[in-house]
């Protein structure tokens, strides 16, 4: 049978690339996009492609979209072997800034919405269906910029990104992966956080060094480990990464 995968936010960007790495891979790809439209597009490029693609509506503000996102991989599929939670926002368009003094209530609750509890509620819904895979893979898409051991070190590389609602969602973020590893370690399902890099993408800004086109490659490594992977970590590829 052949192995699914589901990604959120895969319409544009790091979750588009990763769909298309992961189908090139022949695995059953369904894409989660908020904007449907925006959605098919996505299906239609990789479809055009000889790609074996779906699509299903996911947006992190509806709280009904983990039950649709799960009936529709129960009703077509049955289990799901793939989760890579990649949805993400930075409401500031700006990782280089200082603001954890002047960040609003909104902009922090806004980007927890997305990059941590509705990554959480996600994935304790179709937990039931990745329990189901012969290797369940679970990829939290955080940052190196989630790392309070780099933040805290003297002059490390990342000290002038410091926006704080991002940067404190995707620590969050990380909790999350180190306490569901650990809760599933007597499992087949492996659970880690991964390091893309930084993109060219709408939210790493046009100076980012990688382009989109290179940016699945830790996602798609984590999402394709060997039985024998690591399980609670944070990557960058193949590369450790302290918390």
């Amino acid at each position: 049978m052949e192995k699914v995968a589901f990604i959120s936010g895969a319409n544009r960007g790091i979750g588009f690339e990763t769909a298309k790495k992961l189908a090139e891979k022949g695995i059953k790809v369904i894409l989660g996009s908020r904007d449907l439209n925006k959605g098919k597009e996505a299906l239609k490029k990789l479809s055009s492609q000889g790609l074996d693609v779906d699509l299903v509506q996911y947006d992190a503000f509806d709280s009904e979209s983990p039950q649709r996102v799960f009936d529709h991989i129960q009703k077509n599929y049955q289990k799901l072997d793939i989760l890579i939670n990649n949805a993400g926002v930075l409401l500031t368009g700006n990782l280089f800034v200082t603001n954890s003094s002047t960040v609003s209530d909104k902009d922090l609750k806004e980007t927890f919405q997305t990059n941590f509890f509705a990554v959480v509620s996600l994935t304790q819904k179709l937990l039931p269906l990745i329990k189901k895979s012969d290797a369940g893979r679970i990829v939290n898409v955080s940052t190196i910029l989630s790392s309070l051991t780099l933040h805290s070190a003297k002059d490390s590389p990342i000290s002038p990104a410091k926006e704080f609602a991002y940067n404190s969602s995707k620590t969050a973020l990380n909790a999350f992966t180190i306490h569901l590893a650990l809760e599933l370690k007597d499992t087949n399902i492996k659970v880690n956080s991964g390091h893309p890099g930084w993109v060219k993408t709408e939210l790493g800004g046009p100076n980012a060094p990688i382009e989109v086109e290179d940016s699945y490659k830790t996602s798609v490594h984590l999402a394709t480990l060997n039985d024998d992977g690591p399980s609670g970590g944070l990557f960058d590829e193949e590369d450790s990464l302290p918390w």
